[in-house]
């Protein structure tokens, strides 16, 4: 009797452990069915808030950086369209068309989460005015041209160009004001680019300098400093290791 007790006991224990086997299994089948469901409700939820609810759309356009540029030539050539998913806003478009105002070096687009487009423009730095005749514009030390402020332009050198004067031949003329000290800058009135290696300073006096090309333009402005003590109308420091006047 003892031993079918014990038999039974055993088959008892076997019985209850399968139980909660198959209770443990099927709890743990039910946890990935709701946390598959869930996941499901989720990525639903977020492709809805995404791409078709409200909630997300773009409301407005947050400039930063911009002075030589204002507002509504930004937002103009933005062309941000307002009221479109944020998600589905084409940035590089965006930073593609800011891009093409002659005054931006650089601009960076992102989303401004939950409703807004932000854009972050970095300016060209006007150096000298670039007088071009019947148009006046800014000049920056890449010999890039631009339209700027009247603000922005009070002050810098003048640059003339000639009819030989090419993209190079302006890059080098910007190099030359860029390497002009204030004590050498005070004396110009204006800088003619007629080519690359055919840059002259005229000064404020009536005086000329052939200053060449923009290398060596340190070395050419200290020589230049000590040649104008010496009585002449034209002063050639294009090679600074044998200045000539007459």
């Amino acid at each position: 009797m003892a031993r079918n007790r014990t038999a039974l006991s055993l088959q008892e224990r076997a019985r209850k452990a399968f139980a909660r086997r198959q209770r443990a299994r099927r709890w743990l089948t039910w946890r990935y069915i709701v946390g598959g469901t869930a996941a499901v409700l989720l990525l639903g939820f977020g492709i809805y808030a995404l791409y078709f609810s409200s909630w997300l759309r773009a409301e407005g356009v947050e400039l930063i950086g911009n002075d030589l540029v204002d507002d509504k030539q930004v937002l103009a050539a933005a062309e941000v369209p307002t009221g479109d998913q944020l998600v589905q806003i084409d940035l590089g478009s965006i930073e593609k068309r800011v891009k093409s105002l002659a005054a931006v070096k650089s601009v960076d687009v992102s989303r401004k989460w939950p409703h807004d487009i932000r854009i972050e423009i970095v300016e060209r730095v006007p150096i000298a005015v670039l007088d071009r005749g019947t148009k006046v514009v800014a000049l920056d030390a890449d010999g890039n041209a631009f339209p700027a402020p009247q603000r922005a332009r009070d002050g810098l050198p003048r640059v003339k160009v000639g009819a030989g004067a090419d993209r190079d031949a302006l890059r080098e003329g910007a190099a030359v004001v860029a390497a002009l000290d204030g004590e050498v800058a005070e004396l110009v009135d204006h800088v003619e680019v007629r080519t690359v290696d055919e840059i002259l300073l005229h000064l404020r006096d009536g005086r000329l300098v052939r200053w060449g090309s923009a290398d060596q333009s340190e070395d050419k402005a200290a020589v230049l400093l000590d040649l104008l003590g010496q009585k002449a109308t034209t002063y050639d420091v294009s090679v600074p290791g044998a200045p000539t006047t007459r």
